[in-house]
């Protein structure tokens, strides 16, 4: 028999003292233990997720109070909302939170990065400083110092008066109150900085070379070269904090120590949300509510994805 053969014949032939089917046993332990570590995650994805958005679900079309048991009304819930002005002050003064500050966001947080991508001295530092308010602009600490900055013996009123300006309660007028929240979204920029500045380090650098060598300007390499390719982060920066504003609670929350005043200037769609189901024990309304959220959020969402194949460009 020739080597080739003689290497088949091995090939095929199981080696010594291996059992049939210990392939498979060794396969099913293994299965076993991903299963095993995987159990914690499971164990949340369904109780502490999938379990309480059924649940949610089925109270939407209920009348529950959180002490009676849950009544079947149908779509009540829903059609309540078409005749309830409260909820649409909520909308509109989360629509307009939303599309106010999420462009500044995002246009300070590119404005730094390429700031930064220029090669600064001490990037990790600035990189850390920058992101720190990402981490910390939701906290409950935060939205009771920014109350403090803005009222009326606050910081920058104390700012203002040496320029001869007269300070007022900025939190306590209803004209910019929601320009102080406003503003404290815009302060957390930091989170779309640092993705921004990873998308830069990827452009090549040779396109700006050539753009030099043909005499185009600084701003024109940004508009040609920089934003073109830089489409793909903005728009995932974009998806990811629309859907990031929809949801803000805490700023409004604390800031008007949980009324949305003044006059519902700082209502957030959220804070309404939660004032009907665990001020007013409306739970049925709440959840359905609830529901007519992640539409909204699901609505821009594509829209976003729609909108995208115009403007967004991928280096294929």
């Amino acid at each position: 028999m020739s080597a080739l053969g003689e290497l088949s014949t091995l090939g095929r032939n199981k080696p010594p003292g291996q059992k049939p089917g210990r392939a498979g046993k060794v396969k099913k332990r293994d299965n076993l233990a991903a299963y095993l570590f995987l159990s914690p995650w499971l164990v949340g994805l369904f109780v502490i997720t999938i379990g309480p958005m059924l649940a949610s679900l089925y109270l939407a079309f209920t009348d529950y109070n959180l002490i009676q048991a849950p009544e079947w009304i149908g779509f009540e819930n829903f059609t309540r909302m078409l005749s309830d002005q409260r909820l649409h002050n909520s909308l509109q003064v989360t629509f307009t939170y939303v599309f106010v500050s999420v462009p500044l966001q995002l246009a300070v947080a590119l404005l730094l990065a390429v700031v930064l991508d220029r090669g600064v001295r001490g990037m990790a530092f600035y990189r850390s400083i920058f992101y720190l308010p990402s981490l910390l602009g939701s906290s409950v600490a935060i939205a009771i110092l920014w109350k403090q900055v803005f009222g009326t013996e606050g910081l920058l009123n104390q700012v203002l008066a040496p320029l001869g300006f007269e300070g007022k309660g900025w939190i306590s007028d209803p004209s910019t109150a929601l320009g102080t929240l406003v503003v404290l979204n815009v302060w957390t920029f930091g989170a779309p900085m640092v993705i921004f500045l990873a998308g830069l380090r990827q452009i090549p650098a040779m396109y700006y070379e050539a753009a030099s060598v043909d005499g185009a300007s600084a701003f024109r390499r940004f508009r040609s070269i920089t934003l073109p390719l830089l489409t793909p982060i903005i728009f995932f920066n974009l998806v990811l904090q629309i859907i990031h504003a929809f949801q803000s609670f805490t700023q409004a929350f604390v800031v008007s120590g949980g009324t949305g005043g003044p006059s519902d200037s700082t209502m957030f769609y959220t804070l309404y949300l939660y004032d009907r189901g665990f001020g007013n024990f409306d739970m049925g309304y709440a959840s359905a509510m609830a529901w007519f959220l992640l539409v909204i959020i699901g609505v821009f969402t594509a829209i976003n994805f729609i909108a995208s194949k115009y403007w967004v460009f991928y280096d294929d």
